[in-house]
Order: C-alpha cells, then sequence, then structure tokens
C-alpha cells in the first residue's frame, strides 16, 4: 500500500468510539458497560480491527514480520483486577501492539499504539527486556554505538520522538567500563520511543498516514533493538 493509499485506507473512528471511553472513565462498572457493549463492538473494536489492518499492509513492505493477528495485536478492554488495588473492570483505553514474530511476545522491540479521549500516542522499543536480551543489546552499543546514535539523531527521529526515553541505572552496568563511549546509552534499561498527538485525530481519515509516518521514521531504531536478539 502506497502512503497515498494509506491516506484513504482507514476513515478514522466514529465520534462514539471517543464518546463511549469518555462514559465508561465515569461509568467503570459492568452494568453500565454490558448496557452499551454493542457500541463497543461496532464503534470501537470494529474499527480498531480495520486499523489493524491497514497498518499491516504497510509493514508487508516495511517489516512484514511485524503483521500481526488483530485478535494478538489488539489489548483487551477487560483489566486484569487480580492483583490489583484499582478493581475497576475496564481499561479506558485503546491499544494495539505489533511485535516481531521471529521472538515471543514482549520479548523484543514492537510497535505501540494507544488512544483515549485524553491522550494519543504511538510509540514502541523494548519495555521490559529479559535480562539476556538486554545483556545482547548492551553488547551491541558497546561494539558499535555509532549505529544507534545514529538512528536517534536523524532528522525525522529527532521530530516525531525528541529523545531516547526509558528508565536507566545510576551507575555502568556490571560487565562494562565506566569509561565507555556508550557509556550514557549503556545505563539504559529500558529503550523507548513516545510521539503524541491530539486525541481528536483519531476520528478523522489523518489518523492512518501519521501513525504510519510515525512507524516508519521508528524502524530503524526497531530494527537496532531486534538486530543482536535474531541474528
Amino acid at each position: 500500500m502506497s502512503m497515498a493509499n494509506a491516506k484513504q485506507g482507514f476513515p478514522g473512528f466514529p465520534p462514539a468510539a471517543l464518546q463511549f471511553l469518555r462514559g465508561l472513565a465515569r461509568h467503570n462498572d459492568r452494568d453500565w458497560f454490558e448496557q452499551r457493549k454493542s457500541v463497543y463492538l461496532e464503534n470501537v473494536k470494529a474499527p480498531l480491527i480495520e486499523l489493524v489492518e491497514a497498518l499491516n499492509d504497510e509493514f508487508e513492505t516495511l517489516a512484514p514480520q511485524f503483521r500481526m493477528d488483530p485478535k494478538k495485536s489488539i489489548y483487551r478492554i477487560y483489566r486484569d483486577v487480580r492483583f490489583s488495588p484499582n478493581k475497576q473492570p475496564y481499561k479506558t483505553n485503546v491499544a494495539a501492539i505489533f511485535h516481531d514474530s521471529r521472538l515471543p511476545k514482549h520479548s523484543g522491540a514492537g510497535f505501540y499504539l494507544q488512544f483515549s479521549p485524553k491522550q494519543f500516542f504511538v510509540g514502541g522499543g523494548v519495555y521490559m527486556p529479559e535480562s539476556k536480551h538486554l545483556l545482547a543489546i548492551r553488547r551491541a552499543i558497546e561494539t558499535d554505538p555509532d549505529q544507534l546514535r545514529d538512528v536517534l539523531r536523524n532528522r525525522t527521529w529527532k521530530r516525531y520522538y525528541g529523545e531516547l526515553r526509558g528508565d536507566q541505572l545510576k551507575r555502568i552496568p556490571k560487565g562494562f567500563s565506566p569509561e565507555d563511549p556508550a557509556a550514557d546509552l549503556l545505563v539504559y534499561k529500558q529503550f523507548l520511543a513516545m510521539s503524541e498527538m491530539d486525541p481528536k485525530l483519531v476520528e478523522t481519515p489523518k489518523m492512518l498516514p501519521e501513525v504510519v509516518k510515525r512507524f516508519r521514521a521508528l524502524e530503524p531504531f526497531i530494527d537496532f533493538l531486534n538486530r543482536p536478539l535474531t541474528s
């Protein structure tokens, strides 16, 4: 799918989607939701499936290993309250993830989008890497830090994402030298990027091309993070 077709490939969410999420934020209980479940299915979930399928078309040429079944890409609206002090049964945002099919879900870097009536953002990276995966990423940085620095210095990256995000250690990790030229990168425990947009954009045909532009800008970052895990 070309960028021109992408602009016509998803009309945006109907106004009823954000209206539903506003109501859910005020009335987060099962009775309210069950009475309006058809509104959710028709105006939130069905368009979200359509959006994921449109993004899959883009991944076909961008990075085919990130194409995902919408059932696996879309996060459930039902919250797991078993171990949470917050017992509200439903999430009040909508989210989808695209992860590398060569890796277990959540173990590598992936693409992510989320919106609610108050916030809309896309991004990605590595959120909770296993220790062996984090070590592999750090070794790749140690070996050639300029690869990652070039990604982070890219003009398009900086326009959409600004800077690298994620929790950091206070000291250089064990096994690495404090004198390493890449010490400022090696202290990261997470490697994340986030680009925020106006939530009203989700109701327009501009949503898809804006997400696509940001995912394209993010792809070299994701590729760098996953390369040592898949090679």
